[in-house]
C-alpha cells in the first residue's frame, strides 16, 4: 500500500488536493515522533492560520482506523503512528504478491522519455571516465521503463570532426591493417597517441589532417571505407563493457548521422533572424541571458557541437515525440546546454523546456586523471577485469568450494564498479577505490549482494509452506525491516524525478542494513508455527525487493556467495 497516498485521503484542506497533499508528508527521522508527518507550515498563508492551529484541527477530524494507529498535533506538525502489525502483514503480502513487478507503477503509460548516454567516441579506447554517464544513463534508462515509460536509450557517438582525418593520416603513413585487425582499439589509440607527438615537431601534419576529414565528409570511398572500418571495431569492442555492464540501446546515430541535417537548422535560424555574424563567424546572441554567444557555424563555415546538437533534439523531437529528453553528460558541459537549449526557446520550440542535463562529477582513479591525447587512459575494461580477479580472490579464500566461481566473480566485480559508480550523489566527483567498492562490509554492492545470498541461504534451509502467514504482534527490527521494504515505490518514482540513481543504492543499502539487523535479532529457522512463517516471509520479500533494487542499476543476484 502506498501509506503516504493513504494517508493524504484522509486529510481535507480547502484549497489543496489530494495529490498537493501527497506531497507534503513526509518521513520523520526518528520513528518516536510518528511514521509519517504532515508539514502545516505550508497551509499558514493560505488558511490565515497559525500552524499548530492547522495540525490541531484537522487532528480532530480525522478518527484512526484501518492501519492508522493514532495521530498527534505537536508543534506545527500532525504526526501518524502506523499500527505495525497490520502494515508488516499488509507490506509482505504485497510483495510476495507482485514478485518481480514490485515497486513498478504506471505513471509513465502513454509517455517517451529519450536517454543520450554513454556517447563514446570512434576509435578512442572506452575508459573509466565514461563510466559514470555510461551507469547513470543504464539505470535511468530501466528505472523509466519501471514506471511505465516508454525509454529510448541513444549512444550518441562522436563519430565526426578533425580527428579521423588525424587517424586516417596515422594510419596511412605508419599503420598497417594486420597491426589494427590485432590490436583493435588500443593500436588505434596508438597510432593517435603517436599522431600528436609528431605534429608537436610537424604542424603541416594538421593541414593533411583536415584535407583527409574533408574527404570524409565529401564521400571518398577510400576513406569513408577506413572510417567505417574503424567506427565497426569500436562499437564491436565497446558492446563487450556493454553486455558486462547490461547497458543497451536503441539508437546509434552520431554526430556524422546528422550531417545532412544542420543546413535546415541554419536556414531556420537566418529565417528568424537570430544569427549574427561576429569575426566570421555565424552566433546567436545570448547576452541578454549572461550567457556567451551559442556558435553555430566558424569563421570557416564549419559546424560546431551546438548545431548538431540542435539538429538532433529537433530530429529526436519529430521522430519520439519525447515527453522528456535527457542529456547524461559531465558538469563540465553546463553552459553548453544552456546555450543550445535557449537556443532552442528563441526558435519558438515550446518543448525547449523539456530538455533536461543530467549533469555529473568526474572519476578517477587514487593516482590521478587521464588523457586519451597523451596516452594517460585506464581502460574501463581493465577496471572491472581487475574487480574480477579480486572478487574471485576473495571467494577462493573465504568459500573455495562455491560452485559457479568464476561467474559469480563476474556478478560481483562488475557490480561493485557499478554501484561505486552510482553510491553518492551524481554531481559529486569521485576517486574510485577497489579496496572501498569490493568490500563485503559497510555501504558496497559486494555487501547489498551479499545479503541477498544470506537471504537465499535463509530460504534453502526451511521447507515450511509460508504462502498463508499471520501474527498478532511484531517485534521492532521486524516493522523497521518491513516500512523499509514498504518504502521502495516511492525511492523509486523519486530517483526518476530527481534524475538521481543514486536514492536506489543507498535504499538498498538502508534495507540491507535493516535485514541484518533482523537477521541477528530474531530467530528464522529454530521458530515455529505462524512466527517462524512470517519470518520466512519477510526474508522472501527482502530478496524480492533487493534484487528489484539492484536490477534497475543494472546489478546481478548471485544465488550463493
Amino acid at each position: 500500500m502506498d501509506y503516504k497516498k493513504y494517508i493524504a485521503q484522509k486529510i481535507e484542506i480547502d484549497g489543496f488536493s489530494c495529490e498537493e497533499i501527497e506531497t507534503f508528508i513526509e518521513i520523520p527521522p526518528e520513528k518516536s515522533v510518528g511514521d509519517y508527518a504532515l508539514p502545516c507550515f505550508r497551509f499558514s498563508r493560505a488558511l490565515k492560520k497559525a500552524p499548530n492551529i492547522i495540525a490541531q484541527e484537522l487532528k480532530e477530524k480525522i478518527t484512526p482506523s484501518g492501519v492508522i494507529r493514532e495521530v498527534q498535533a505537536v508543534g506545527g506538525y500532525l504526526n501518524f503512528f502506523l499500527d505495525r502489525t497490520a502494515v508488516s502483514l499488509d507490506v509482505v503480502k504485497e510483495i510476495l504478491d507482485s514478485g518481480e513487478k514490485y515497486g513498478s507503477q504506471k505513471v509513465g503509460e502513454g509517455k517517451t522519455v529519450c536517454i543520450d548516454y554513454s556517447s563514446i567516441n570512434i576509435a578512442k579506447p572506452f575508459h573509466i571516465g565514461h563510466l559514470s554517464t555510461t551507469v547513470i544513463g543504464g539505470a535511468l534508462y530501466r528505472i523509466f521503463n519501471f514506471l511505465g515509460y516508454k525509454a529510448v536509450g541513444i549512444n550518441h557517438l562522436g563519430d565526426y570532426g578533425t580527428q579521423f582525418g588525424k587517424l586516417i593520416y596515422a594510419y596511412k603513413n605508419w599503420g598497417s591493417r594486420e597491426e589494427v585487425e590485432k590490436g583493435g582499439i588500443k593500436e588505434l589509440t596508438r597510432l593517435y597517441v603517436d599522431y600528436h607527438a609528431k605534429s608537436e615537431e610537424n604542424p603541416a601534419m594538421d593541414d593533411e589532417a583536415r584535407r583527409y576529414f574533408k574527404l570524409i565528409e565529401e564521400g571518398d570511398s577510400e576513406c569513408v571505407e577506413l572510417f567505417n572500418w574503424f567506427k565497426e571495431m569500436t562499437i564491436k569492442e565497446v558492446n563487450k563493457i556493454y553486455d558486462l555492464l547490461d547497458i543497451h540501446f536503441d539508437s546509434y546515430a552520431g554526430e556524422s548521422f546528422y550531417n545532412d541535417k544542420m543546413q535546415v537548422v541554419v536556414d531556420e535560424l537566418n529565417e528568424k533572424n537570430l544569427l549574427v555574424e561576429s569575426d566570421g563567424a555565424k552566433i546567436v546572441d545570448l547576452e541578454q541571458f549572461n550567457m556567451p554567444p551559442c556558435i553555430i557555424l566558424r569563421s570557416d563555415g564549419a559546424s560546431l557541437y551546438a548545431t548538431r546538437d540542435i539538429a538532433a533534439a529537433i530530429y529526436r523531437k519529430n521522430t519520439y515525440d519525447f515527453y522528456k529528453c535527457l542529456y547524461v553528460v559531465a558538469y563540465q558541459q553546463d553552459l553548453h546546454f544552456k546555450q543550445f537549449f535557449k537556443t532552442l526557446e528563441l526558435m519558438g520550440k515550446t518543448w525547449a523546456k523539456d530538455m533536461v542535463h543530467v549533469s555529473y562529477g568526474m572519476v578517477s582513479l587514487e593516482d590521478g586523471a587521464m588523457s586519451t591525447r597523451h596516452g594517460k587512459v585506464v581502460l574501463l575494461e581493465d577496471v572491472i577485469r581487475v574487480c574480477m580477479e579480486k572478487a574471485l580472490k576473495v571467494i577462493e579464500e573465504k568459500n573455495p568450494s562455491l560452485e559457479n566461481k568464476e561467474e559469480v566473480a563476474k556478478m560481483i566485480g562488475t557490480g561493485a564498479v557499478i554501484f561505486g559508480a552510482l553510491q553518492n550523489n551524481k554531481i559529486k566527483d569521485i576517486v574510485f577505490s577497489y579496496d572501498k567498492v569490493l568490500s563485503f562490509e559497510g555501504e558496497t554492492g559486494p555487501y547489498v549482494q551479499y545479503t541477498v545470498a544470506r537471504c537465499n541461504s535463509v530460504m534453502a534451509k526451511s521447507d515450511v509452506d509460508y504462502s498463508e502467514f499471520n501474527v498478532t504482534e511484531v517485534c521492532d527490527s521486524e516493522y523497521n525491516l518491513a516500512v523499509a521494504l514498504a518504502n521502495f515505490p516511492s525511492v523509486v518514482l523519486s530517483s526518476a524525478e530527481k534524475y538521481e540513481p543514486s536514492f536506489v543504492t543507498r535504499y538498498a543499502i538502508d534495507v540491507a542494513k535493516a535485514f541484518n539487523r533482523f537477521y541477528l535479532d530474531c530467530k528464522i529457522l529454530n521458530e515455529t508455527g505462524d512466527r517462524k512463517k512470517f519470518r520466512l516471509a519477510l526474508c522472501d520479500a527482502t530478496r524480492t525487493t533487493l534484487k528489484n533494487a539492484l536490477s534497475l542499476l543494472g546489478i546481478k543476484t548471485p544465488e550463493r556467495m
